[in-house]
């Protein structure tokens, strides 16, 4: 298994092959996903056994007595993975099993922990470093990627297909996908496979617009500009065509929160404020003169109903695609002021 070495508490994104815990610390579920998944590689390479088992548990879902059993040492010798998700909602007694856990770690179990950075057990994301024995635990960091931390993730994705691309393909992804990571690594995956490691602006455009006629982000664009009816009708077309609802949902949550970010503001400059405001200056630039046909009052209601129709598509809603054609409808007649 795992040995120990200098480990650090700093957040990083990669597990180190030397640190026998490790607390993900963030609420983004995709990038939490991610690195439960490269801990169990790295755990499993370590050990040499492709199988090494995986035992996950919610920590609202399980006893103390069952946590006890996971987080100790096996009686018969047998390393595996132990994950345990949801540390903000830990009971204090469930909170002191993890310290204790934590601090003496069980030989032959590498320790998974989960916090979302938030909630009433928040102060063990800083207990939990100082409790651990010196290079026993690794922070790896989950957190929520805004602006141009969005743009580096599509370019890592790339890199890490083999495939290096300029800045153009990333905002092409960008504005044809959205902002949900998942649906970005998913749709970077497709691009290299269709393109045979070829990815240009160009081929962005073909696969998300060509195949499909119309973009999420074409709808959410006629959404913010008031165009009521070409709004409808293009979301209307990309449901016809299969475009997916949490694309759409994110194309119009990206964008109104593009819009509400510079709403207000007052003067930008746009070739010297572009890191400021997370986009680039092309960008920013088009989003200031959108922004200024809405009202404060306008911008609050759409982030709202960009919100409600976010948690729709994921499964609120009883019918997905009228919660998307009601919001672009709406979000449009709030453009108009």
């Amino acid at each position: 298994m795992a040995g120990m070495a200098p480990a650090s508490s700093v957040s990083s994104t990669r597990p180190s092959a030397t640190a026998q815990v490790y607390l993900i610390v963030g609420g983004d579920d995709f990038l939490a996903e991610r690195r439960r998944t490269a801990i169990v590689e790295e755990a499993r390479r370590s050990a040499g056994n492709p199988d090494l088992p995986v035992e996950m548990r919610k920590v609202s879902e399980i006893d103390a007595g069952e946590l006890a059993e996971l987080l100790s040492p096996s009686l018969f010798a047998e390393d595996r993975v132990v994950a345990v998700t949801g540390l903000a909602e830990a009971s204090k007694d469930t909170a002191g099993l993890i310290e204790a856990a934590v601090a003496d770690p069980a030989p032959g179990v590498v320790l998974i922990l989960q916090h979302s950075g938030k909630g009433r057990q928040k102060a063990l994301v800083t207990s939990l470093p100082k409790k651990a024995p010196t290079g026993a635990l690794q922070v790896l960091s989950a957190e929520e990627l805004k602006g141009r931390e969005r743009a580096g993730f599509i370019d890592a994705e790339f890199r890490d297909a083999g495939v290096r691309v300029s800045p153009d393909v990333t905002e092409a992804l960008l504005d044809a996908v959205g902002t949900d990571l998942r649906e970005l690594a998913s749709a970077v995956s497709q691009l290299v496979s269709d393109t045979g490691g070829k990815v240009t602006a160009a081929a962005v455009h073909r696969y998300y617009q060509g195949s499909a006629e119309v973009s999420g982000f074409d709808v959410a664009e006629y959404a913010v500009s008031g165009r009521t009816d070409q709004a409808v009708g293009a979301a209307r077309r990309a449901l016809q065509l299969g475009v997916p609802h949490v694309l759409l949902a994110s194309a119009l949550s990206g964008m109104m929160g593009d819009i509400a970010k510079v709403h207000g503001v007052g003067r930008i400059n746009a070739r010297a404020q572009a890191a400021e405001f997370g986009m680039p200056p092309w960008k920013l630039e088009k989003t200031v003169r959108l922004a200024r046909a809405w009202t404060a009052a306008g911008v609050a209601a759409a982030v709202q109903v960009v919100a409600e129709l976010d948690a729709g598509v994921k499964g609120w809603a009883a019918d997905p695609e009228y919660a998307v054609e009601d919001a672009v409808r709406r979000i449009s007649v709030l453009a108009r002021g």
